[in-house]
């Protein structure tokens, strides 16, 4: 196997990411020349042809593809002998980019490179905010070691052998909406709008009962985070606030699950910003608990518990055999140390 080099392997990655040896050469910074004289040599080397070549573009043949998804497990590989040579005698060096989702910026994140700074001061940290797909994207082209993801129950995420997962615990969702008495907005059967008089300067506090919202039908308020969880069908006539695409997603199949469409008229991924638009009497949301804990809540929301099978699971990724490399498996111990700020009452 002495014909199988690295480099050879990061191309035929490269082109089965770009999607043209074009492209694959300016993601490898060299030019395209040389990167059809690497192919054409490795094919008469092998005896196999690599990469089918076209007016568009190029795709991997069959035996391309198979030496293309080594390609992460032998980058993997060799990092682990360069860290391993360079910190025999324990971690002096490395580096580690890590990916994650908006909510686990204020609260894992922090956790997780606090610890690092302090069990590994010389592994060099960075950090890329993401959605969850683009995060597993960056982790397969190798531009992310490390990555905080999540998935719903019934996510089509399918399974990517060149990626492991580990789960790290489970994070309860909440819906947030306004507080009875306080601008309605939260859908027909509130009876009030924004503009209606109901809202905070009128005088109506939280515990007034006042106005039509306090035991309206089927958009009423839930009463407090202690009274169980809120049946999503409640709130078939709420307007609501969709997330990113994924939440988005969740929220359109849970509705459904529970008999209606829901009425998605603002969206937005900024927690603070669904928070504020919902005490503003604009709609309601579905909110994760990662997401609430480090949000001022005003005195204008309320949050209930949704029902425990809508909570979305949090995991770790990393490339296959990227556990074995010394700042990798450094950072997935503070990863772990970290899961437990998935624990705790809902906030509010």
């Amino acid at each position: 196997m002495d014909d199988i080099d690295p480099q050879l392997l990061r191309v035929l990655r490269a082109v089965a990411d770009g999607g043209s040896i074009t492209r694959a050469a300016t993601a490898l910074g060299s030019s395209q020349p040389a990167v059809s004289q690497l192919l054409t040599r490795a094919e008469q080397r092998l005896g196999h042809a690599l990469v089918l070549r076209g007016g568009r573009g190029a795709t991997l043949t069959h035996a391309g593809q198979v030496l293309a998804d080594h390609a992460l497990h032998v980058q993997a590989a060799l990092t682990a002998a360069r860290e391993d040579l360079d910190a025999v005698g324990g971690l002096t060096r490395g580096r580690v980019r890590l990916a994650g989702f908006p909510s686990a910026s204020s609260t894992l994140v922090p956790a997780v490179l606090a610890r690092l700074a302090s069990t590994a001061p010389s592994v060099a940290t960075s950090y890329v905010e993401v959605e969850p797909p683009e995060a597993l994207d960056l982790v397969r082209s190798g531009e992310v070691d490390v990555a905080l993801t999540f998935t719903h129950v019934g996510d089509d995420t399918g399974v990517d052998a060149a990626l492991l997962s580990r789960p790290l615990g489970r994070d309860p969702l909440a819906l947030v909406t306004p507080r009875t008495g306080a601008a309605s907005g939260a859908g027909p059967a509130s009876g009030a709008g924004p503009a209606s008089g109901a809202g905070p300067a009128s005088g109506a506090g939280p515990a007034s009962g006042a106005g039509p919202a306090s035991g309206a039908g089927p958009a009423a308020a839930p009463t407090s985070a202690a009274a169980g969880p809120v049946d999503l069908a409640t709130l078939r006539h709420a307007r609501w606030i969709g997330g990113c695409p994924r939440c988005r997603g969740h929220l359109l199949a849970s509705c459904a699950a529970s008999g209606f469409t829901p009425d998605i008229v603002l969206e937005t991924d900024n927690a603070a910003a669904v928070v504020g638009l919902v005490a503003a009497g604009l709609g309601v949301a579905l909110l994760p608990r990662l997401a609430l804990v480090t949000t001022v809540l005003p005195p204008q929301v309320e949050v209930a518990p949704a029902d425990d099978d809508l909570a979305r699971r949090v995991e770790v990724v990393v490339a296959r055999g990227a556990e074995r490399v010394p700042s990798v498996r450094a950072t997935l111990e503070a990863v772990r140390a970290a899961a437990h700020l998935l624990d705790g009452p809902l906030p509010g």
